[in-house]
């Protein structure tokens, strides 16, 4: 599914992120988007924390489930 895709992906951003704060104390979304206060860093860690919440799903879908892609037609 896309939406999983995309949440993983920003989830993902949010750990490099989160990381980079642990280990060298750089916020990389607030270096590359105006500050922690900023208006495009907070829709950024808005983002990233709806996609965590999303992949929170993950864990209680059956592997099936998250496995499974509909057919692609090919012409």
């Amino acid at each position: 599914m896309i939406m999983d895709r995309i949440a993983l992906a920003l989830t993902v951003i949010g750990a490099i992120n989160w990381g980079s704060v642990g280990l060298f104390q750089f916020d990389i979304v607030a270096w590359a988007f105006g500050g922690q206060d900023g208006i495009v860093s907070r829709v950024i860690y808005t983002l990233v924390a709806l996609a965590g919440i999303w992949c929170i799903s993950l864990f209680f879908r059956d592997r099936e489930e998250i496995l499974e892609q509909p057919p692609h037609e090919h012409e």
